[in-house]
């Protein structure tokens, strides 16, 4: 008995040490879409040669899509050929468990040829969105189809600037709220839908009015996150005519702020923290504070500020708030570091300029930023407005074309995709 009580005693101390690791990325920038991973006691610095190299993953496709994870396996998208496939993958060793098709490629070389989407996982369920619009409900254990829809087919739906020619097609990654997904076709007449997550029939539609004239009708390339604002759950999305909220219950258009929106890629996710929005777009464009404020007939957003481009504006590398200060890679297609305050936009500071190039992708860790620059320079920095500290760097192996796929930190592994291989890093402390 002695023996037994003193081995549950040292379990129950080993645990209470032990670090927390999530298991669990489930979606497109994490649980709460906000770029931010809840693992801590991690590596603190990088040996100079970076973090070990746990597995790497081939035979995934040519794809910008990053991945989402559960306990056991990942879930990316890649392009084989003249076909787009979700793919999983064996967390433990990087093994290719099973890949789906979902539609056709997209293979136009003059505009970044690739998937874009991540896949979205809920039970044993997998949602993936192809370039095409084409959405499919898999198995997550054999990726068998169990139903689809077409965002074009089925609602009309369109990209903005696909009318004028210019047209990088469906790059969002679904949201799974309680029993529904919701994606964004971008017609007038469903601007969003929430469908029947097990059945994918049509729960409602949202139809969009005109909110100005900047930008461009259809959806952007953004994907949606959920707000609280002013006491109305809504959905809130960048669209092709900038940030827009529609409530969660019913898709009733509640308000709509066109200054953000440029005329050619509305792209990074919207920040929510409480009655608040944050949004950001390139091309010169800005970034934007909105409150959320009841009004007789539901909600209005009311700006706070709104920052010109030379001093915020992220293309499409995303933006992580933490500590009520903003992080992100600022400049169009630059990525330079940048923090400000949330509730001011005073830059505490930045932009600094390190050995990244061009765009910067980014993820949040116990107390880190972990940037993954065009060129495959990967930075690890202090997520501190104390200043801008470095704390190692490293370079992807066998960079081909633009290297874009938000990093993912889960359960003590930095995952980094390069189109047709995806590599595990143990970023834990020893």
């Amino acid at each position: 008995m002695a023996l037994e009580y003193r081995s549950a005693f040292a379990l129950v101390l080993f645990l209470a040490a032990s670090p927390h690791l999530s298991a669990d990325w489930p979606q497109w920038r994490g649980a709460q879409r906000d770029g931010k991973s809840t693992d801590e006691n991690l590596l603190e610095q990088w040996p100079a040669e970076g973090p070990p190299l746990e597995w790497t993953a081939s035979g995934i496709g040519r794809g910008f899509s990053t991945v989402s994870a559960t306990s056991e396996r990942l879930f990316t998208m890649g392009d084989f050929d003249d076909s787009q496939f979700a793919v999983a993958i064996d967390r433990a060793n990087g093994d290719l468990l099973w890949k789906t098709r979902i539609g056709p490629s997209w293979a136009d070389s003059n505009l970044y040829p690739g998937s874009r989407s991540t896949p979205t996982t809920d039970g044993d369920r997998v949602y993936a969105l192809g370039t095409e619009g084409t959405l499919k409900c898999l198995r997550q254990d054999t990726g068998e189809t169990i139903w689809q829809r077409g965002l074009i087919e089925d609602f009309g739906g369109f990209v903005m600037m696909a009318r004028a020619g210019v047209n990088w097609r469906y790059a969002e990654s679904p949201l799974v709220d309680g029993d529904w997904i919701v994606v964004t076709p971008g017609s007038p007449e469903a601007a969003m839908v929430a469908l029947d997550k097990l059945t994918g029939e049509e729960v409602w539609r949202a139809t969009m009015p005109t909110v100005g004239d900047q930008g461009d009708d259809g959806a952007g390339y953004s994907s949606i996150v959920i707000s609280h604002g002013a006491g109305v759950k809504q959905y809130v999305q960048m669209m092709g005519r900038g940030l827009a909220g529609f409530r969660a219950e019913d898709g009733v258009f509640l308000w709509g702020y066109n200054a953000i929106a440029n005329d050619v890629a509305n792209i990074a996710t919207p920040i929510v923290s409480g009655d608040y929005v944050f949004g950001s777009t390139g091309y010169q464009t800005g970034a934007v504070l909105l409150e959320l404020v009841r009004s007789d007939d539901g909600v209005r957003a009311e700006e706070r500020y709104f920052l010109a481009g030379d001093s915020f504006q992220n293309h499409h590398g995303g933006i992580v708030l933490h500590n009520g200060y903003l992080y992100t890679g600022t400049g169009h297609n630059q990525g330079f570091p940048l923090a400000a305050r949330l509730d001011t936009g005073e830059v505490a500071w930045g932009p600094v300029r390190n050995a990244g190039r061009n765009s910067a992708a980014i993820a949040f860790a116990d107390g880190k930023l972990y940037f993954r620059y065009q060129n495959g320079l990967v930075v690890l920095i202090d997520a501190s407005p104390e200043g801008y500290q470095e704390r190692g760097s490293f370079e992807i192996e066998g960079v081909d074309g633009p290297s874009w796929p938000h990093p993912v930190v889960d359960g003590g592994r930095l995952y980094l995709r390069e189109h047709d291989r995806l590599y595990s890093y143990d970023v834990r402390a020893q």
